[in-house]
């Protein structure tokens, strides 16, 4: 999801626009709402931001400090209407990870957001699970060593499933990366369905069930050395005891013995 935030509501809905017909989730702010919002705000919501875009606002490296201890994994772009060398310099040295001229494509946003992505997930050791590598700047994955084609919204919970390999996500959260955390117009329930649809794609490709889902908890995606365990491996191997081997080495005496003759005698 993308943060958007800029005194001017053109610019914010604008953006907004353009973000929503590349199929992503974005929330437009007043820089006077920031801080209340990041403040407000739960973890858990937080946690699927992508990118916070400072345009035009006072005070707009003051914001950096709040944001990274709120929003410590999104990156920090600035949008400058007019840009030069030394207030670019100056942004950076504030703290921003990016800083964009105006205008600027938001395909060309995504991308960029998405290789800062890559480099995250790279140093975490989560930027694909062997079978699956994602961008995270619009392409398709790469499933079994193929390109899958998929939907927006079901590439987006792939996206989002990798960036939390490892993790349990709710359907809360993964609907709130998706569609955003303000948006009302849908309802969460139809995370299922893109999952149901993801689930069956990727377990005809890989010949297993890539999504764990477990009621109550959430979702999180498996990595293929984890389902495919040998029953070799899962066996336990018994130790004859001393008692047991002791008496596998006593010869049995295969000789007949003569057994008592039982007789009844009437009274």
């Amino acid at each position: 999801m993308f943060i958007i935030v800029d005194s001017r509501e053109i610019v914010t809905a604008g953006y907004a626009s353009a973000f929503d017909r590349e199929g992503y989730a974005s929330l437009e702010l007043h820089p006077t709402e920031l801080l209340d919002w990041l403040e407000i705000t739960c973890a858990q919501d937080l946690g699927s931001v992508d990118a916070i875009l400072l345009g035009e606002c006072e005070e707009r490296c003051g914001y950096v400090a709040s944001i990274r201890s709120r929003c410590p994994e999104a990156q920090i772009v600035a949008l400058e209407d007019t840009a030069n060398l030394e207030s670019t310099l100056d942004l950076f040295s504030a703290g921003m990870d990016d800083v964009l001229k105006k205008p600027v494509h938001v395909r060309e946003i995504i991308a960029r957001v998405g290789a800062f992505r890559r480099r995250i997930t790279s140093r975490n050791n989560s930027a694909g699970t062997g079978a699956i590598e994602v961008f995270f700047d619009g392409r398709d994955p790469v499933v079994g060593g193929d390109v899958m084609e998929l939907p927006r919204r079901e590439r987006r919970i792939l996206e989002y499933l990798v960036k939390n390999k490892g993790r349990r996500v709710t359907k809360t959260q993964i609907f709130n990366a998706v569609y955003g955390v303000m948006n009302d117009g849908v309802d969460e329930c139809v995370v299922e369905s893109h999952i149901s649809k993801l689930r069956k794609k990727l377990r005809k490709k890989l010949g297993y069930d890539a999504i764990e889902s477990t009621r109550y908890i959430g979702y999180m995606l498996k990595d293929a050395t984890a389902t495919k365990q040998k029953v070799a491996d899962t066996r336990r191997q018994v130790q004859a005891s001393p008692a047991t081997a002791h008496a596998v080495e006593v010869p049995v005496d295969t000789r007949t013995t003569n057994k008592p003759f039982l007789s009844v005698v009437n009274a």
